[in-house]
């Protein structure tokens, strides 16, 4: 297994975003997107990690990256429960490694494209047991959520800014804004965006997301 790209900061780290990509992609996908945003985050550091190669169902069984097989698209996403847990509990050690370098779970941000925004959204709201500094959503759904789930009061304390595409064709929007509104209705603290695009990122976008890290961590660049 490869091992996260660190992204290491100028200044001495007090704050980290874990980062995960999406289904296909690879550790280094959003690392243009972490060195822009690290140049206005000068103490904070970026985790990319790597999701295993593994055959993916919809897909033809052909391997790619992934951090869980998807079974079938519709109605809703048929998922490999297993594969999602291993995915969670391999978010939790980078958190627990950060925390143990001496980074304030507090200050620790979760962020997460397509698939990988899944992983996180399960890891944050039903899995980690303790404080983080937020959950960043991007084009993406929560598989986990819905009828019988309840977020545990520690994790509702987590706030949550989901972005995504008008025109997504691969996580309808409608999918996204569910998951936003699961969390909602649990009393989280979320915030919705929309953007002009596809299944992809904006300049303006990158921006906004700068702006909702600086107000997280309370560093406002230069």
């Amino acid at each position: 297994m490869h091992e996260p790209l660190l992204l290491q900061p100028t200044q001495t780290a007090d704050a980290c975003v874990i980062w995960l990509h999406g289904l296909g992609a690879d550790r280094y996908d959003f690392l243009p997107v972490a060195e822009a945003l690290q140049a206005r985050l000068r103490s904070t550091r970026f985790v990319l990690p790597q999701a295993p190669v593994q055959p993916v169902t919809i897909n033809g069984g052909h391997p790619m990256p992934s951090w869980y097989d998807i079974l079938a698209m519709s109605p809703a996403r048929a998922i490999d429960r297993v594969q999602l847990e291993r995915s969670a509990l391999q978010v939790m050690a980078l958190i627990e490694a950060q925390r143990d370098s001496g980074i304030d779970p507090a200050r620790i941000i979760l962020a997460g494209f397509s698939q990988g925004g899944a992983v996180v959204l399960h890891t944050a709201f039903l899995r980690w047991q303790g404080p983080l500094g937020g959950v960043l959503a991007l084009s993406t759904y929560g598989p986990t959520f819905g009828d019988g789930v309840q977020v545990p009061a520690a994790a509702q304390q987590i706030p949550a800014c989901f972005q995504h595409g008008r025109f997504d064709d691969v996580v309808q929007p409608a999918m996204g804004r569910g998951a936003h509104d699961f969390l909602a209705a649990q009393g989280v603290t979320v915030s919705w965006q929309e953007y002009p695009m596809a299944h992809e990122v904006l300049p303006q976008q990158i921006r906004d997301i700068g702006d909702w890290l600086s107000i997280r961590l309370a560093d406002t660049g230069p």
